[in-house]
């Protein structure tokens, strides 16, 4: 029943071992064909990231604020970007008027507020400052003269004339033209005021800063001197106003 072995031999297939090919395992070509498919997926994947870098850095362009261009009337008044007119202050023929706000709310407008509060100091002129978050009058003020509701701080006028924002007033000075506006204004007073101590403010002499006075025929009513926060501007450093 058992198939004789005896010493009958059988032919044994030998494998050219200097053949170029050399057959593997399935386990083998699995496993290459996982390593493919993972190195293609990697590719896809890094593709993928740039693809979404690009995209990302694309709507950032898009959003970004245009730089709008000065433009200026034959009297060398700055036209407004919004309306075409030419914007000026009355009665602030010899002053430097800057609104900004102190406020560290929104960190870009802060910044931009330090910056050009610090070039116009550095000409030693006379400078009127309106801190719009120390005064709401000062908002009301400025939308009045530029016409808008919606405003970007700070917004600067050189003697009567309006110059711009931050970016107009940095590229002035940067081309040495912020200067020849400044030339001829009223050099600033040495030192910090001994009244407001430099704050620009006082208490309100009328209710001390509680907004509240007291009369005997209608006994309490809001004071109308001050402003919201009880303060008034100091009569020691601060202009007279628009």
């Amino acid at each position: 029943m058992w198939r004789p072995w005896g010493n009958k031999k059988t032919p044994v297939r030998i494998h050219d071992k200097s053949s170029p090919f050399s057959c593997s395992s399935f386990k083998d070509i699995q496993h290459l064909c996982t390593e493919d498919s993972s190195l293609s997926s990697a590719a896809k994947r890094t593709a993928n990231v740039f693809h979404r870098v690009r995209i990302a850095n694309s709507l950032l362009r898009s959003w970004a604020p245009a730089r709008t261009e000065t433009r200026t009337d034959p009297n060398g008044k700055i036209l407004d970007s919004f309306t075409n007119r030419s914007i000026s202050i009355p009665e602030a023929d010899k002053r430097i008027v800057v609104y900004f706000t102190s406020l560290r709310v929104v960190r870009s407008t802060f910044e931009d507020c330090k910056t050009v509060r610090s070039i116009l100091r550095g000409f030693r002129v006379s400078i009127d400052e309106r801190d719009l978050s120390m005064d709401s009058r000062f908002l009301n003020e400025l939308q009045g003269i530029l016409g808008q509701s919606k405003l970007t701080l700070p917004r600067v006028f050189i003697g009567g004339r309006y110059m711009g924002g931050a970016e107009e007033i940095k590229q002035l000075h940067e081309t040495g033209e912020l200067k020849k506006f400044v030339e001829g204004l009223p050099a600033a007073e040495p030192g910090t005021c001994d009244v407001c101590g430099g704050y620009r403010f006082i208490f309100c002499n009328e209710c001390n800063g509680s907004r509240k006075l007291f009369t005997e025929k209608s006994g309490f009513k809001t004071c109308t001197t001050c402003n919201e926060n009880g303060l008034i501007r100091c009569p020691s450093c601060s202009c007279s106003p628009l």
